[in-house]
């Protein structure tokens, strides 16, 4: 009798797992649809748990000319975090300004910046090496031309628009799409 209860039991958490796995990604949109791994700890990170917030993706350098711009992006980010912007990072050494370990970048990005949002660990973002995020945006509009392109997803995981690293996180431009996108009810979007 308690063989056949464990049975039972085992099964109902294999469907279980089964369907979690099959349908939690139902309302992701194939551009979010993507794991990366964490730039503190490695821990993979789904990017389908931003669905429903505005995201603000973003190529990083810590030894470039714009990379004062972690001071405003985190800055809209204390600003816009609780209404639903996520700002998400990638530092990639495509420029040759990010030589540093995650460790290191880590380290850089929290004690001059105080960057609080999701950060990922260095990467390619440009070119038949660059990540399948940075692909995915690059076939929607145009691949990073430096350090600090900015990508605009809307809450649907819909590609928006792009800015050049020369806008400014904490522009009225980039402002008004953010406030824009987050007006916007996630099921009445029309992009």
């Amino acid at each position: 009798m308690k063989s056949k209860q464990l049975l039972t039991f085992l099964s109902s958490i294999l469907l279980t797992s089964t369907w979690t796995l099959t349908h939690a990604g139902q309302n992701c949109s194939e551009l979010l649809n993507k794991t990366f791994p964490k730039l503190q700890d490695d821990t993979p990170v789904n990017l389908c748990q931003y669905v429903g917030n505005v995201v603000l993706v973003v190529n990083t350098a810590s030894f470039c000319g714009f990379t004062k711009q972690y001071g405003g992006l985190q800055k809209i980010h204390k600003k816009y975090k609780d209404k639903g912007l996520v700002i998400l990072g990638f530092p990639s050494n495509d420029f040759n300004q990010e030589p540093g370990s995650n460790k290191e970048i880590a380290d850089f990005c929290e004690s001059t910046y105080g960057v609080k949002f999701p950060m990922f660990a260095n990467s390619s973002v440009k070119g038949v090496g660059a990540n399948s995020l940075f692909k995915t945006l690059a076939q929607k509009s145009e691949e990073p031309i430096w350090n600090f392109h900015k990508y605009l997803i809307d809450k649907n995981g819909t590609f928006h628009r792009s800015f050049s690293p020369f806008t400014s996180p904490t522009s009225k431009r980039m402002k008004a799409e953010i406030e824009k996108l987050l007006a916007v009810d996630k099921n009445n979007q029309s992009s």
